[in-house]
């Protein structure tokens, strides 16, 4: 169960991070790879890291996900490269953090774009690509924060994001279920990448975590892998709309 060998993935945010994690993830499972990402030579970098973890093919193209131009290019050279896409992994993201009194509509415009329209332009471009084929698995990287407020972090603008991202995700999900394609959404909790390290390393927030997180700590590398590859899998045929929390609890207290 959940070999991707021969599936052709498509991962953004896969300079770093969760989406790097996630990108291995389908490399071991055999998956060809397509990554995406703002800085190109952090792909070249990674990129045979994906060929030893057993990518069957690697392809990385410079994008900006807040650009149409940029992710229609890719689509198109995607298309031309492998002739399909059987999975997208809508992962890049960065946020501005500040509370609904202190933020300047240019840090609000900033976080929505990052984080929620890229996720429709990205949809928009492979989403055409997977309908020709009557095949495609969607998966967006939302948050718990999409799910929850919070009182620790002032960041008001990444809720409203990835809140419209998991009901995003429902709409694709009803929308395109006709046409062999599913749409889920996975809402990591407190994770430690470029973005949130910072946070995370405090004294603080580590406390916070002890008392709030029902197992008590963050989330590893790799426990968002199990999640990914299963909406990425034949398997999950009949699994769509599906919000899936992977948060150690945090949104179930």
């Amino acid at each position: 169960m959940f070999n991707l060998k021969g599936k052709v993935a498509v991962v953004s945010g896969a300079s770093s991070g969760l989406g790097q994690q996630m990108a291995l993830a389908f490399a071991r499972q055999g998956a060809k790879l397509v990554i995406l990402a703002r800085r190109m030579e952090r792909l070249e970098e990674f990129k045979p890291k994906l060929e030893e973890a057993g990518a069957e093919k690697v392809l990385a193209i410079k994008c900006d996900v807040t650009s149409s131009e940029d992710i229609n290019a890719a689509a198109i050279k995607t298309e031309q490269e492998f002739g399909r896409v059987d999975i997208l992994l809508n992962c890049a993201g960065s946020s501005k953090d500040k509370g609904v009194l202190e933020m300047s509509d240019e840090e609000w415009d900033f976080t929505i774009a990052t984080d929620e329209t890229s996720v429709f332009k990205m949809t928009r471009a492979f989403a055409s690509i997977m309908k020709k084929n009557k095949y495609g698995r969607i998966i967006n990287i939302a948050s718990m924060y999409g799910l929850v407020g919070n009182t620790e972090i002032h960041t008001v603008a990444y809720h409203a994001s990835k809140g419209a991202v998991v009901n995003f995700t429902r709409a694709v999900a009803a929308e395109l279920a006709t046409e062999g394609i599913t749409c889920n959404a996975i809402c990591p909790g407190y994770f430690e990448t470029e973005l949130t390290k910072q946070v995370l390393d405090t004294p603080r927030f580590q406390e916070f975590a002890k008392t709030h997180v029902p197992m008590e700590r963050y989330g590893k590398p790799g426990e968002l892998d199990a999640a990914a590859v299963f909406l990425a899998s034949d398997e999950a045929s009949y699994v769509t709309g599906l919000i899936m929390p992977v948060d150690g609890g945090y949104t179930c207290i």
